[in-house]
């Protein structure tokens, strides 16, 4: 329910944003508007609206939507009403008019990314761990616990910079440099080899597939939090106990800890703590859940980070309003670019067409940023508003880009392209669109399959 809701939000929001620009730039031009549709087909919800009664109109199959006005072209036009309709405005008042929708979709991402940046996301610090022999990382000979602080030209903050900023280096560069700093704060400068990334592998992690990874904190097994009515509550676990041993084995950290209780649902657990200086024995059962398909144990007992080692693995990256509007651009900027080079490179082959996804994967993904929380659900609906902005301006028919062709050729030839010409572009962006639709929803089958 989570993920359908969350699939729905999300394409409820893209399509009322990217037609509500295409209309209230109809308005603003003097356009006559007749029909306002979110979805195709059949009509489940009408009502009329506005000085000119326009329809609103909620349909079944919500993968889309359009304005329709009036227009010479589709329906006889009453004389009195002739300087309303679309076909008679000036072609600089057209592309204004289809523009306006994609342009609506980055202006959106570009207002959610300024709540986030303003709000602070937070993140993990580059931090280096183990990096894995015969890897590029390894190659590159980059260190554990070296601190990332530059891919190429771009400083990073986090991790995810990190992830963003070779995916970019990735698709124009077989090399990067990577500056890192080591614990003793001296500066040192790594080629590693981004060639290796596979676009095509939305499963594998592009710092995985290069070898790095982030570095591990050694916590103590230190409860830090216990559940009310939680198995560890019942059997007497309190906050700053120690676990010292369990079932007679010494217990290394809490992730050692954690990890016992995992691979031990319901079964009873000698622990040995340390309280205040005293040693504690508690019987301990984990209690069994679903997770993954996988049943495992869960006591309700967690580690509380210090504030000294939050400020050592994780970062809050905070803007003011200024300075948030100009990286919410940036990142709006940045994320486009990377998406149509994204798409030269499928034209080119040298990234698969199995990286492209369809709803069953806008779904999936809806779903998952939604229960992350609201600020990784924004930041997704962000991406999938640059997404759907990108792929409308392309200059394919059908699609706003493609009609924005046919008025940049009016423009140079002093009149419009013939009927025939648009006649013919239909058809051809109807077959290519088709065709991006058959593969998008063959990669999702195939996700389906193989998981």
């Amino acid at each position: 329910m989570m993920t359908l809701l969350a699939f729905l939000v999300t394409l409820g929001v893209l399509i009322v944003v990217h037609e509500y620009g295409h209309y209230y730039a109809a308005k603003r031009c003097g356009v006559k508007v007749l029909q306002f549709s979110i979805g195709f087909g059949k009509p489940l919800y009408q009502r009329r609206f506005g000085e000119d009664q326009a329809e609103l109109i909620v349909a079944a199959f919500p993968l889309g939507g359009y304005v329709k006005m009036l227009d010479e072209r589709e329906a006889p036009v009453a004389p009195e009403e002739l300087h309303r309709a679309f076909n008679r405005q000036s072609v600089w008042k057209r592309i204004i008019i289809v523009a306006a929708g994609p342009l609506s979709n980055l202006l959106l991402a570009v207002l959610l990314y300024w709540v986030l940046f303003m709000a602070g996301l937070p993140g993990l610090r580059p931090l280096v761990g183990e990096v894995a022999a015969g890897t590029p990382a390894a190659a590159a000979s980059i260190k554990t616990e070296e601190l990332i602080v530059r891919v190429g030209a771009v400083s990073v903050k986090t991790w995810n910079d990190v992830r963003w900023a070779l995916l970019q280096e990735s698709l124009t560069k077989p090399q990067v440099e990577i500056e890192a700093l080591s614990g003793a704060m001296e500066t040192h400068l790594h080629r590693l080899n981004v060639g290796a990334i596979r676009h095509d592998d939305a499963k594998v992690d592009v710092l995985e597939q290069l070898g790095l990874q982030p570095l591990q904190p050694t916590w103590p097994a230190r409860v830090g939090a216990v559940q009310p009515d939680s198995p560890a509550e019942r059997a007497g676990l309190k906050p700053e106990d120690e676990v010292i041993a369990i079932n007679g084995i010494a217990v290394a950290g809490w992730e050692d800890f954690s990890s016992n209780m995992r691979r031990n649902p319901g079964k009873t657990l000698l622990v040995k703590l340390k309280r205040g200086g005293q040693e504690v024995a508690i019987k301990l059962i984990p209690e069994a859940v679903e997770e993954s398909g996988t049943t495992i144990g869960r006591v309700g007992a967690a580690y509380v980070m210090s504030h000294a080692e939050i400020d050592k693995y994780m970062i809050d990256v905070r803007y003011d309003p200024l300075s948030a509007l100009w990286q919410g651009c940036k990142k709006t900027w940045d994320t486009s670019l990377f998406s149509i080079r994204m798409f030269g490179a499928m034209l080119t082959g040298s990234v698969s067409w199995k990286s492209l996804g369809g709803p069953v994967t806008i779904g999936d993904a809806a779903g998952k940023s939604a229960a992350a929380g609201w600020k990784v659900f924004l930041s997704f609906l962000a991406l999938v508003s640059i997404s759907l902005g990108v792929l409308n301006l392309l200059p394919v028919p059908v699609l706003d880009g493609g009609h924005l062709m046919y008025y940049m050729v009016e423009i140079l030839r002093g009149k419009p392209v013939s009927d025939r010409t648009m006649e013919i572009g239909m058809r051809v962006g109807f077959f290519l669109l088709g065709l991006l639709m058959i593969i998008a929803i063959s990669n999702d089958i195939n996700r389906l399959i193989t998981g």
